[in-house]
């Protein structure tokens, strides 16, 4: 027994040297940064983009390459609520005031109150979140779980493909290894047809993270369970908790937010008429106790 715990942790050592030595190869293959690129690529990111790659050091400088180009030019850091705060009145996307039960953001998605129709706007606002739901990662964390509402989803208001294909690439490509879990509630039979497309679009990693969840199913609902307290999760999601959207109250918070967000990067916060819109901070709901190790 001591024998094969010892092996265990000499085993855990190797792997954890063989990660370190990755990550140094990387960052002398990618050659010195500067700026917002050198902030960017802390260990922590480059560990994840070679996770995302299986560790394959010219794959990942590959893919951080194109990510620190992408950010040159979406440049995500800048985004500020009220250049994107149209897009969420119907609360079609924002942060929920709680965790799940390993300490992770959770984002929720409800497709069925898309109320624009710039794919360029939407992405924007998808982005400014998933930012968002970062700089909001408790200590020691780095992933998010999104929970996806299909209440009203139908054709003549879901996510066109080509939305669904440019969210995927900018998950999957920009911000690897920052999604844990995907939980797509209660899809309509029509969804179906649109999952047949969508799909081919995941790579093999994000696939296994999408998890269709359904009321009447008994694992489906212990699923949702090990992922979350049922007095903090929503209705919605086959919890307790009554979930209203207010969207003046998330734009305080975000506007908060916003302040973080400019300190981090070292920005000067960008407001309409050099006002924070009259928004004050919000109070968050207590959050639930964390378990000690994140699931697959």
């Amino acid at each position: 027994m001591f024998r094969r715990r010892s092996n265990s942790h000499h085993d855990e050592e190797n792997n954890e040297q063989q990660s370190e030595s990755k990550v140094v190869e990387l960052k002398t293959a990618l050659g010195p940064l500067s700026g917002r690129s050198s902030k960017y690529c802390t260990d922590a990111c480059l560990k994840r983009n070679l996770e995302a790659r299986s560790w394959n050091v010219e794959k990942s400088k590959k893919m951080l390459e194109e990510t620190l180009s992408w950010r040159s030019t979406f440049k995500p850091e800048e985004i500020r609520w009220h250049e994107v705060a149209v897009e969420g009145e119907t609360g079609k996307v924002y942060r929920a005031n709680f965790h799940d039960r390993y300490g992770r953001t959770v984002l929720i998605l409800r497709p069925g109150k898309q109320n624009t129709t710039s794919i360029d706007n939407q992405m924007r606002h998808l982005v400014y979140l998933i930012e968002n739901a970062i700089l909001n990662l408790p200590e020691g964390q780095e992933q998010m779980a999104w929970l996806i509402d299909f209440t009203g989803w139908s054709f003549s208001t879901n996510v066109p493909v080509k939305s669904a294909r440019d969210t995927i690439n900018i998950l999957q490509n920009h911000y690897p290894e920052r999604l844990a879990v995907a939980f797509l509630y209660s899809p309509p039979r029509i969804f179906e047809a649109f999952w047949k497309v969508v799909k081919y679009f995941l790579d093999p990693k994000t696939f296994q993270k999408v998890k269709f969840v359904y009321t009447k199913n008994k694992d489906s609902v212990e699923l949702m369970r090990s992922y979350f307290d049922v007095d903090n999760l929503p209705t919605e999601f086959g919890g307790k908790a009554r979930l209203e959207y207010d969207h003046e109250e998330f734009s305080r918070l975000m506007a908060q937010d916003d302040v973080k967000a400019a300190d981090l990067w070292g920005l000067d916060n960008k407001h309409p008429h050099g006002t924070t819109n009259g928004y004050s901070g919000a109070e968050v709901v207590p959050e639930p106790e964390f378990v000690a190790s994140a699931a697959s």
